[in-house]
């Protein structure tokens, strides 16, 4: 059978990451790279710095150009984080009958915030005979998915804690723009009163996703944000933060069921951590039958996290029935090393 085709749409710092990813693994192919300004034209293999070898020649253009009927077997969008942005972008890719697994944070579970968005897209979907992913590090795996897999060797829970205390560094110009990466603190908190001061994007939807999950009827969410000011300059690939000015977001978030706590949500994150001695780490604190804390110090590291994600979920997605899938409906992740060929059910695959 022939190698899985894929199409990567958004060339940053995840697109380029999951490109690299994908020439080391076996069975699969990129077809094409979708971006906009000075990369297109250029090789994608000039752009990774990386050398063609015996790799098909892919030059980036213009993704509306590139997706067509038959042209992949599933195309990554990496471009945005709120599932209206992106939603055009998966609308188009669904019409050409392609699968399509994203990075957008809202996707991991869209039916949170916008349950009539997500029913449409699932209508697309299905009516096109494609199946839709979002997927990362976080949501889709640490602070929702981990946290749901633990509560498997319990017999009651309780309440819960999910708390990641991440580095941003990875990350590229869109999440450094989310999380007010060199802002003053004025400026945060005028975003933040506007309502344009993303901070982490997703919790929300691990709140969903955890809920359905479990059963658990979710009565009432809320979160909130401070800025995490740095006493010295810090430098990331793709931001910086003057000393005074803010390195990064601390979020809380708590939801309720029968009027009390029951989830709580904490996720302190900025660039270059390290630098003053804040130490990274997952923690999933369970109370229940019997009681969970796991702790994973360093953090899983976020950027490799979300590119791991997307492409290991790449068989999952294929394999599918139509429509829109979250980490709960498709079986779990883990580390494709083997052929993809082998992992595509024999309906799937393409002779």
């Amino acid at each position: 059978m022939k190698n899985v085709k894929v199409i990567i749409w958004g060339f940053g710092a995840m697109g380029s990451g999951i490109a690299k990813t994908l020439l080391n693994r076996k069975g699969v192919d990129i077809v094409g790279v979708g971006d906009m300004g000075a990369k297109v034209g250029k090789s994608m293999f000039e752009v990774l710095g990386v050398e063609k070898g015996d790799n098909q020649e892919v030059i980036i253009g213009d993704a509306m150009e590139i997706i067509k009927p038959g042209a992949a077997d599933i195309v990554v969008v990496c471009t945005d984080s709120f599932t209206k942005d992106v939603f055009p972008k998966l609308k188009f890719v669904m019409e050409q009958g392609i699968n399509v697994i994203t990075s957008a944070e809202q996707m991991a579970y869209p039916a949170a915030q916008d349950p009539e968005l997500a029913s449409e897209i699932d209508k697309i979907a299905k009516a096109n005979g494609v199946s839709v992913l979002g997927t990362g590090i976080n949501p889709g795996h640490i602070m929702d998915l981990l946290v749901l897999v633990m509560t498997g060797a319990m017999t009651d829970v309780e309440h819960i804690v999910s708390r990641r205390v991440n580095s941003l560094s990875p990350f590229g110009p869109t999440v450094m723009e989310e999380q007010g990466i060199g802002i003053s603190v004025d400026d945060f908190n005028t975003r933040k009163a506007e309502g344009t001061m993303s901070g982490h994007v997703g919790f929300h939807e691990s709140v969903g996703m955890m809920g359905e999950g479990l059963g658990w009827d979710i009565e009432k969410f809320e979160q909130d944000m401070e800025p995490i000011v740095t006493d010295v300059d810090r430098v990331a690939p793709y931001g910086e933060a003057k000393a005074g000015s803010c390195a990064g977001v601390a979020m809380v978030g708590n939801a309720y069921k029968d009027g009390e706590c029951v989830i709580e949500m904490e996720h302190p994150q900025q660039i270059e951590p390290e630098q003053v001695g804040i130490n990274t780490g997952d923690y999933v604190i369970i109370k229940g039958t019997p009681n969970v804390n796991m702790v994973n110090s360093p953090e899983v590291e976020g950027g490799l996290g979300t590119i791991a994600m997307l492409v290991n979920m790449i068989p999952q997605v294929i394999n599918a029935d139509a429509g829109l899938h979250t980490m709960l409906s498709l079986p779990i992740p883990c580390c494709v090393l083997g052929d993809y060929r082998d992992k595509i059910k024999e309906e799937k695959k393409i002779v």
